[in-house]
């Protein structure tokens, strides 16, 4: 049932309040209605007895106290869902811009969603490749988990965003189907641009669900566009039996709208100016992840956040990190090094990678290979840091080995072209290689059998020529 109100009691930037709101729900969707018939967007944020605040989506320019009808929908903020959704591109909170006119929907979804209960939730097993070896080797990404991604201002996370968009699938003896929906939230033209221009050129975009959040567009659509975007992936994971992949770029910029929408309603600051709930509201995202237990569907998230001045216990990857299971690292002084991407392996972790790997997942020898490889790339860091302080010429013959590795390791696994999408088993042979860069005795840890059969110091003399 809706409702109408003549007027409003005060206007106080994007936000409006409401006298004599009665029947009122939190979230609500309002449309206001001015004297020459334009009609604007809002959403009920705050209700105190029979007041009720407003922010309005398009902004309040225009708007006075007397020329505003407000109709109170009675419903809460929804997105239009239907197997339509694939290949086309959405505005924040969920409108059509791609020229292509509204999609035919058989039915709308509220985009704050539901929890999964967690009793009906299955437990996250089988992998996604995306094609990238330090990902795919050493941090794998598992169907129903949420990775993040860590990064710094201006390192190159949009064109990794991009990539994994072009390149992810499932395993390649799945026979399932898998689509991918991302959400970019306050980025600029130029990188909106880029986004839809590599979709396009690399023939994805039918395959994917695009929602662009610009820097200029108001700051309620940047928090309603992971909440759309996930609306619409919950839909084709749990409706259409998909498995989804939804990427989500840049977090931070959503975290500072919340911020900006918090102190615009007076609340008291927390953390870093950051509200309270901070916590909370990032779970309400995160935990969308999932698989629900006798379904066939699956959605798999990937949030990509930059630490400001790099800080990694700044609240927003903080708090990220003990919602979701694990991260992914990506490090300054690799993408100074020119190494694409620049991921640093041993602070990132993936917690579900064990149960997702190995024989009928991946390959038998995946875990060990991976093991052997975190622990040389460990090696390599203690002999760079005693070169540093004695001379590598001072360095023993195995250091001096394990600075050959570190540097082959960097240029060979770590770096890749941003066009090449390597398979589990060229990911696998390829750290075998690095392997036997390294004197057999340094291997001690690892099965007998499998080094006997895959150790080959010829190996690691190809590598060095490359």
């Amino acid at each position: 049932m809706s409702v109408q109100i003549m007027g409003l009691k005060s206007i106080n930037g994007p936000l409006v309040v409401l006298d004599n709101a009665r029947e009122v729900h939190y979230d609500e969707l309002a449309e206001l209605i001015l004297e020459d018939g334009s009609r604007r967007t809002g959403r009920v944020i705050q209700i105190e007895g029979q007041r009720a605040v407003l922010q309005v989506f398009e902004g309040t320019n225009g708007l006075s106290l007397d020329n505003v009808r407000t109709r109170l929908t009675g419903r809460p903020m929804e997105l239009p869902v239907s197997s339509e959704l694939l290949g086309r591109i959405f505005s924040g909170a969920g409108r059509p811009i791609d020229g292509l006119g509204d999609i035919f929907a058989g039915q709308a979804r509220d985009v704050n969603g539901q929890p999964l209960n967690p009793i009906a939730r299955e437990y996250p097993r089988n992998y996604i490749r995306t094609g990238i070896s330090s990902i795919d080797g050493l941090t794998t990404l598992i169907r129903g988990q949420k990775l993040p991604i860590f990064s710094g201002s201006g390192m190159s996370h949009n064109q990794l965003a991009a990539q994994l968009v072009c390149q992810s699938q499932l395993s390649e003896n799945s026979s399932e189907q898998f689509a991918i929906v991302f959400a970019a939230m306050g980025v600029n033209n130029d990188v909106a641009d880029f986004f839809k221009r590599s979709f396009e050129e690399s023939g994805v975009l039918e395959n994917v669900v695009m929602f662009l959040n610009l820097s200029n567009d108001p700051i309620i659509e940047r928090i309603l566009a992971p909440r759309c975007a996930l609306t619409a992936a919950e839909y084709l994971a749990y409706e259409k039996g998909m498995n989804i992949l939804v990427i989500m770029t840049d977090i931070t910029s959503y975290a500072e709208a919340l911020r900006e929408f918090s102190s615009s309603k007076g609340e008291i600051p927390g953390r870093k100016g950051y509200p309270g709930y901070l916590y909370s509201d990032l779970a309400s995202l995160y935990e969308r992840a999932g698989i629900i237990r006798g379904g066939q569907g699956s959605v798999t998230q990937i949030p990509i956040l930059t630490m400001p001045n790099d800080d990694i216990t700044h609240p927003i990857p903080d708090l990220t990190a003990y919602i979701t299971e694990g991260q992914i690292v990506l490090d300054r002084t690799l993408d100074q090094k020119g190494i694409y991407p620049p991921i640093s392996v041993l602070p990132s972790l993936s917690r579900l990678m064990k149960d997702g790997i190995g024989e009928g997942y991946t390959r038998g020898d995946h875990s060990a290979v991976a093991n052997a490889l975190f622990a040389a790339y460990a090696r390599v860091q203690d002999a760079r840091a005693l070169g540093s302080v004695i001379g590598e010429e001072e360095l023993s013959q195995s250091d001096k080995a394990y600075l050959e590795f570190g540097r082959l390791f960097e240029a060979h696994f770590i770096s890749q072209d941003p066009a090449e999408s390597r398979s589990i088993e060229e990911t696998l042979e390829l750290g075998w290689d690095l392997l036997s860069l390294l004197p057999r005795s340094e291997l001690a840890s690892m099965d007998a059998e499998l080094v006997k059969t895959n150790y080959d110091p010829e190996r690691g003399k190809k590598l060095r020529a490359e």
